[in-house]
């Protein structure tokens, strides 16, 4: 089976929301997810009403809604970003130690986290760049990577100077092994598979390119691990 592509004029590279959007249509109907802090959180704007996905937030609440917008806004009800959120019907709210016995305790379906980093077995680097004047954000991240059912990455494909971040190995500090299912970014969407990186979706390019720019063999394999 041959990945889609997306190849319209000005669609590619996808923008964050487009990506948020991609992977709020990608969510599974009923499941329990985390989105982590940055890009991330954007999903939660494009989630269908009827989807009945319940948000989780790393400082304690279930069923977060969209982004609050004017008077929506809430000072006291924010997500683990500190951006302010809206609540839906039935939202609950509980104490930080809760919240995390959820994510470490196999209770989330799906969590949604940035990257600096995936390599090609799905090791996530997202804590630290290791550069000597970076500040080390570990946050929740190590424990919804290992504690989540399935993780999902959404970042740009490669960094403001051109460098891949899907690589054969992480240069950076880890945060998990072997633990990202599965990578969206601006020019693809990718599977991590047993048997390596799978392409799922392109966008205004195709296989042999997206693999000469990330120096990495790409499948086109139906993907193994695939929500």
């Amino acid at each position: 089976m041959s990945p889609t592509s997306s190849q319209a004029p000005g669609q590619s590279p996808l923008s964050k929301h487009d990506i948020a959007a991609l992977i709020a249509r990608d969510i599974p109907h009923g499941s329990y997810v985390n989105l982590g802090i940055g890009q991330p959180t954007l999903v939660a704007d494009h989630l269908s009403p009827t989807s009945g996905v319940v948000l989780h937030t790393e400082n304690g609440m279930l069923n977060m809604g969209p982004a609050a917008h004017e008077e929506q806004v809430d000072p006291d009800l924010t997500n683990a970003g500190k951006v302010p959120v809206t609540e839906l019907p039935g939202a609950a709210y509980f104490h930080h130690a809760d919240s995390f016995a959820m994510m470490r305790g196999g209770h989330l379906d799906i969590c949604v986290l940035g990257a600096f980093q995936v390599s090609a077995r799905g090791d996530l680097a997202n804590w630290h760049t290791g550069a000597p004047d970076a500040i080390p954000a570990v946050g929740g991240a190590m424990d919804l990577a290992i504690g989540a059912k399935k993780v999902f990455v959404m970042m740009d494909l490669f960094t403001r100077h051109g460098t891949p971040k899907l690589v054969p190995e992480c240069s950076y500090p880890l945060t998990g092994l072997a633990c990202v299912n599965r990578v969206y970014t601006d020019i693809a969407v990718f599977d991590i598979t047993p048997h390596g990186v799978s392409v799922r979706q392109t966008f205004g390019i195709d296989v042999q390119d997206l693999a000469d720019a990330l120096d990495m063999p790409l499948l086109t394999t139906p993907p193994e691990r695939a929500a």
